[in-house]
């Protein structure tokens, strides 16, 4: 158990992370997914619990190659310091003992191994996992925006407790720890596994990534996709949430471009399915009944409207 004392400085900068980290996510769905980790990562990573922080670097949010060149230019003192607090309790095996050396070849082999890992395993689903960490992130969002930071800390996870000024954290360590003075990262993820994980580096946010549940496939034989096509199912599914849709948010949840989704929801307005209405400087989007039963009929969950 982590407990994490939090200054005012900490919580007057507690933010959301806008999208999935790349390797981040490669490194902990290796963990989660079975018989996923194959090859060098086999012996490079471990099978569970704790990985060593440089692998999930800060850096590297943008592309899965940012997020590797952040490992490889990782120095050298750093891997040994990570890789000996992670390895502790690992059999020792000759690329294990060379990464814990910090030898540049175990790190660059590392590296590749997990863009070969990601290429093959993530980037085919990444559109998907993307707009599911978006959903995460705005059910998150509005919980903070009606209760506060204590509402947004107190409903992260059951391993996750708010007692002001403390978070206690049930992960794969355990420790007293304060902020850093640099703000909090929440990160939800579908592959943290059973337990949250924490990093805490001096000068940077602290970093808590939080489990949260896969999100629910759309039924075998879906038909709304064929009756309307993906990009309109998905913004009438979309609207089918709870929130406020305007046109941006719906734009950032199907993933396409802001005239996109004005000739989509457009076409679903002709149709009866939603209504449009200008509220200050955006338009929001809402369901009709029609579009309400149409969801319904189709094995949707419309929420709030």
């Amino acid at each position: 158990m982590i407990s994490l004392r939090l200054g005012p400085a900490d919580l007057g900068r507690v933010r959301l992370v806008r999208r999935p980290h790349p390797v981040g996510t490669a490194v902990l769905a290796s963990q989660v997914l079975p018989g996923a980790a194959a090859g060098p990562l086999r012996h490079l990573l471990p099978a569970r619990g704790l990985v060593p922080d440089f692998v999930t670097p800060y850096q590297g949010l943008d592309s899965v190659e940012a997020g590797l060149d952040a490992i490889r230019s990782t120095p050298r003192r750093r891997v040994r310091a990570d890789v000996a607090r992670a390895y502790a309790h690992l059999p020792a095996t000759p690329w294990r003992r060379r990464l814990a050396a910090g030898d540049r070849d175990a790190v660059e082999l590392l590296a590749a191994a997990l863009g070969e890992w990601f290429d093959a395993t993530l980037r085919p689903q990444w559109g998907e996992l993307a707009l599911a960490h978006r959903r995460s992130v705005d059910r998150a969002a509005h919980r903070w925006a009606v209760s506060g930071v204590d509402g947004i800390l107190g409903g992260l996870h059951p391993s996750v407790r708010w007692r002001p000024p403390v978070l206690q954290v049930d992960t794969w360590w355990s420790g007293e720890l304060h902020g850093t003075g640099e703000g909090l990262l929440l990160a939800p993820s579908r592959y943290a596994g059973p337990r949250p994980r924490l990093l805490v580096e001096p000068g940077r946010p602290v970093l808590l990534v939080y489990p949260v549940p896969a999100p629910p496939t759309a039924p075998p034989g879906d038909p709304l996709p064929r009756l309307l096509g993906r990009t309109r199912a998905a913004v009438l599914r979309r609207l089918g949430e709870p929130g406020r849709h305007t046109t941006t948010a719906l734009a950032r949840a199907a993933g396409v471009s802001l005239p996109s989704v004005s000739e989509h929801a457009t076409a679903l307005r002709a149709a009866g399915l939603l209504t449009s209405e200008r509220e200050g400087g955006a338009v929001v989007h809402r369901l009709t009944p029609l579009g309400v039963d149409l969801l319904g009929d189709t094995g949707g969950a419309p929420g709030d409207h």
